[in-house]
């Protein structure tokens, strides 16, 4: 238990609560989320009052950097170089970088008069396939659920989408800035995706490595798509796990312990350079992981005349 806690902290992730479910013999933990945002989405002339959530966390840990001679942390101030003056938080305005060093200022009465969180809407634009969309646009994931007296509004969305197959782009205003999203059912829940304007996602034109196209052979494309058919399985995510944060942990609380720690080995790669080579024996090596199918029994009762 306090290897958790401990792991968790270094997370930067302890819940902000947490309950013990008991079903039968079985016993869960019950994280409950914290609300981000509350709003409604608008969905014609039917608006869907909602609670947003994060949906995603990163377990990355988490470090402070600290004075190596006497093992405080280092100390981050708000500094003008010119003035030689710590700066308060209400002496800060933004400014934007139109040339180097050169800025214009934006103040408060400059935002006013743009559409801002305020509104608390996601507005419902169209409706599209998801297959239409492709990954690259996808940034961060929230669930939605209904708030008070939203619930059969909240409900009837979420069933008319599932029948019709469709996700819904929207648009929204959280934390001052304008975002594209898209809606979908995911787990009997209103998922929240936010996602890339056309004008952010970068062209692959500056990429220099794929102008031409090198010829291919056959038989390397017939093995190449015989490994992917060897390594092709459905998607299992609990499956992946991050190994080298593992390892990373095991460090750390090995530290804490006082132990010692050793180092793992680097893995040897064998020097394959011939393609046809690293295929044959990639495929060879693949070919071996697979489950051997059960050998049907034979029927050894004897045949009467």
């Amino acid at each position: 238990m306090v290897d958790s806690i401990l792991y968790q902290h270094l997370l930067g992730e302890l819940p902000q609560r947490v309950s013990v479910v008991k079903t039968g013999h079985t016993t869960s933990e019950v994280i409950y989320l914290r609300t981000l945002w509350k709003g409604a989405i608008s969905f014609g002339l039917v608006n869907v009052p909602i609670k947003m959530y994060t949906a995603t966390e990163k377990k990355e840990l988490k470090f402070n950097y600290l004075h190596e001679k006497c093992g405080t942390p280092i100390k981050y101030q708000r500094h003008c170089p010119t003035c030689d003056v710590e700066v308060s938080q209400t002496e800060i305005v933004r400014g934007y970088e139109y040339q180097k060093g050169q800025y214009v200022v934006l103040r408060d009465e400059d935002f006013e008069g743009i559409p801002d969180e305020r509104s608390k809407t996601i507005d419902i634009m169209d409706f599209v396939d998801l297959t239409e969309i492709d990954p690259i646009y996808f940034e961060k994931s929230y669930y939605l659920e209904p708030n008070q007296g939203g619930e059969k509004a909240y409900a009837l969305l979420k069933k008319a989408m599932h029948d019709t197959g469709k996700i819904a782009v929207a648009r929204v205003t959280i934390r001052s800035k304008e975002t594209l999203v898209t809606l979908r059912v995911y787990q009997n829940v209103l998922a929240m995706a936010t996602i890339f304007y056309p004008d952010e996602i970068r062209t692959t034109a500056g990429l220099t490595g794929v102008q031409v196209e090198p010829k291919l052979h056959d038989n390397e494309v017939q093995m190449a798509t015989s490994l992917i058919q060897n390594l092709s399985s459905r998607f299992d995510p609990s499956k992946y796990t991050n190994n080298y944060r593992q390892a990373l942990m095991e460090i750390i609380q090995a530290k804490i312990a006082g132990g010692e720690i050793s180092q793992a080995p680097e893995r040897e790669t064998g020097k394959i350079i011939d393609l046809m080579e690293a295929l044959r024996a990639s495929i060879a090596a693949t070919e071996k992981e697979q489950p051997v199918p059960a050998r049907k029994k034979r029927n050894t009762r004897a045949k009467t005349g």
